[in-house]
């Protein structure tokens, strides 16, 4: 029998996920397995790569010993993981430090001087992005200066999952769609700039060579075989950025398709044929080679119901949860959650940002401030979503993808909130299929990406949004964004 399944493997903040496909995108077993996210000084955030690598050597164990896959059945593996990571590693491809992951900001000061240094018109016009700290760069920079001796013994600095696809293959790359992290990446033409890398006091040799991301970089080797169960030999791709392989999970990957993301953290990407950028937004490759992402990352996301779930309603169930928050009417009485639980990212990038509930009395209840935590995560969809058409760009339906998205209140909140109709594709594990159907069309399996979702993605439900609601939320969204104005200097001293 030819080999007809496919492993998808994603690096997430909080666990990776691990599942196996058959190619009509149908999940024949998955496992999960969590890992610590360490904080040792204020604005830190760190993981360390060799317990990702543990726990994904254990989810595929976990899998094959379950006997529902043969290993001999997997065709090809793909790989996605969380974005700007910095790892640094030795000839020998050793982990030499802990990666500063996506929520770290310790390298405020060198964003800030080197963007005096080299400018930031300068920096921008090569990457499409802001010369921001919790970007890949500003991190390679903070080992140059904070820990030389790290530095200096450092061949290559790897992204979450090209030191996952490093562990399989015994090969270095760095895949298209996580060249935005890297702000010597030339975001049009897709290489590197090696007299940007320069300027900034990197060079190019500080990171592997670009594969696109359905590219196959080389097979699993003796050593992998023997570690995760997997049979020596079979190709693996390099991957791909998770909210990318999110993106083509939830079926987007033609110009104009839209996804909204609500796992631990929020976001939206619009797909484009070109470079399109925006200094308060994130633009990227998409997995889907000759696309651009211009995409909304937001801390807020099914991160905050979980925190919210954790400290006041431990006892209940998520569904518990929102079926308080269904009681209270859209606008929660005038309560308003501003979701900056770690910072906030795009469009507003302000590290020092707080979450605050607004407008508590006597009255309230913890119904409306479950209501207004879910409407504060849709009002940061929005915000981005606004800032995304200063540029022209015309968004549509949105695909929906997370754990957030299982919520049929949470999910009517969003496009009320947005004014536009929501699809929910039928596969709830849309980042892990993505990397899947990067193998799959890496190794033949798949003509094109357009065969490739109409395959393996079908649309559960549509929600269409009230627009008398969403009338009554323009006007909540005012006074969230005048929130954060009111704030943001009280954020900063405090």
């Amino acid at each position: 029998m030819a080999k007809q399944l496919l492993l998808g493997i994603d690096i997430g903040t909080s666990a990776c996920k691990v599942a196996v496909f058959d190619l009509r995108g149908n999940v024949l077993a998955q496992s999960n397995k969590p890992y610590k996210v360490y904080y040792p000084n204020p604005g830190w955030a760190e993981q360390d790569p060799d317990e990702w690598w543990s726990a994904i050597c254990a989810g595929i164990r976990e899998i094959l010993d379950s006997g529902k896959i043969a290993s001999d059945d997997i065709a090809a593996v793909g790989v996605d993981g969380q974005s700007w990571s910095a790892i640094p590693v030795d000839k020998n491809g050793k982990v030499l430090d802990r990666t500063p992951i996506w929520m770290d900001t310790r390298a405020r000061d060198i964003c800030d001087r080197t963007k005096r240094l080299v400018g930031t018109d300068r920096i921008f016009d090569i990457a499409g992005n802001d010369f921001l700290p919790s970007y890949t760069t500003p991190k390679m920079l903070w080992f140059k200066e904070k820990k030389p001796e790290v530095f200096a013994n450092t061949k290559l600095f790897l992204q979450s999952n090209s030191y996952i696809v490093y562990k399989l293959t015994g090969i270095f790359s760095q895949d298209m769609s996580q060249g935005y992290g890297i702000h010597f990446f030339d975001m049009k033409e897709l290489k590197y700039d090696g007299k940007l890398a320069e300027e900034l006091g990197l060079d190019e040799s500080l990171v592997p060579p670009l594969f696109n991301c359905d590219e196959i970089v080389g097979e699993i080797t003796a050593g992998a075989a023997s570690q995760t169960g997997l049979s020596k030999g079979i190709p693996v791709v390099a991957g791909g950025l998770d909210a990318a392989c999110g993106t083509l999970g939830a079926g987007v990957y033609e110009v104009g398709q839209t996804q909204e993301q609500g796992g631990q953290a929020g976001g939206m990407s619009i797909c484009t044929d070109h470079a399109l950028s925006h200094k308060k937004l994130i633009l990227s490759p998409h997995v889907v080679s000759g696309k651009w992402l211009l995409q909304g990352g937001t801390v807020g996301g099914g991160g905050a119901l979980k925190w919210f779930k954790q400290e006041f309603g431990a006892d209940l169930s998520f569904d518990d949860l929102t079926a308080e928050a269904q009681k209270i009417a859209p606008g929660s009485d005038g309560v308003v959650f501003l979701p900056y639980m770690a910072g906030e990212r795009s469009p507003i990038w302000d590290p020092d940002a707080k979450g605050v509930f607004y407008g508590l009395s006597f009255d309230k209840t913890r119904g409306h401030m479950i209501r207004a935590l879910l409407e504060g995560v849709a009002f940061a969809l929005q915000h981005n979503i606004m800032t995304a058409q200063e540029t022209g760009i015309s968004v549509g339906v949105l695909n929906a993808m997370g754990g957030s998205a299982n919520s049929v209140l949470w999910t009517q909140i969003k496009a009320d909130v947005t004014g536009h109709t929501i699809q929910v594709p039928a596969s709830d594990t849309a980042t892990t299929l993505g990397a899947a159907l990067l193998a799959g069309k890496g190794c033949g399996l798949y003509p094109d990406y357009e065969q490739a979702v109409k395959e393996t993605i079908a649309i559960t439900r549509v929600q269409e949004p009230d627009m008398d609601n969403h009338e009554i939320y323009a006007k909540s969204m005012k006074l969230y964004l005048k929130l954060y104005e009111d704030l943001k200097d009280t954020f900063r001293q405090y």
